[in-house]
């Protein structure tokens, strides 16, 4: 779903350095839901596009948030039972591009939108773990691949990135960008 939007690409769009580009946009991809939902109505109030997967995105579209569900940014869906899902390079393309004229016209070419935002915790392995009878499978499937690798890609671009990865610095960040604009 992709709110009405084509492509679910923004149509608010600014020029930085000659570049045309779209407004703010956050990915937001947690196994921890606590605060996501009020996290997600500030973005969306400080003017920022929503793109998020799976649960998340259910969570906080379910609660009126608008949201762009990751595949149509992707063109591709979640595939090997949700296993890939944001390792795609209109999801890391976005993270990892400097926000040079060389880097947004390379991103403009190719259909890529700025990620500003990358909003993830991770899957809860040591939880999971430590529970009595788990079975090596039900690890595995814990071992969380996409939400490192956004988080590892934020922190190279961290001039042009904010990362959240705890729930309990939401209402900082907000606060944050409230104030810096």
């Amino acid at each position: 779903m992709d709110c009405g939007r084509p492509g679910g690409i923004s149509r608010t769009k600014s020029k930085i350095e000659g570049v045309l580009i779209m407004k703010k946009r956050a990915i937001i991809s947690v196994s921890d839901k606590t605060g996501v939902v009020e996290l997600a109505k500030e973005l969306v109030s400080l003017g920022y596009e929503i793109v998020s997967t799976g649960g998340t995105y259910k969570t906080i579209t379910q609660a009126g948030v608008a949201a762009t569900y990751v595949t149509q940014i992707t063109g591709f869906p979640e595939i090997l039972e949700g296993r890939v899902k944001t390792l795609h390079p209109h999801v890391h393309g976005g993270i990892l591009a400097k926000r040079t004229p060389e880097h947004l016209a390379q991103l403009s070419e190719l259909g890529i939108v700025p990620i500003d935002l990358v909003v993830v915790n991770l899957y809860p392995f040591k939880q999971t773990i430590a529970k009595e009878n788990v079975t090596l499978a039900e690890a595995i499937e814990n071992i969380d691949i996409g939400g490192p690798t956004m988080v590892r890609a934020a922190a190279k671009n961290y001039l042009a990135v904010t990362v959240i990865v705890n729930p309990n610095r939401y209402a900082e960040v907000i606060q944050e960008l409230k104030t810096s604009g």
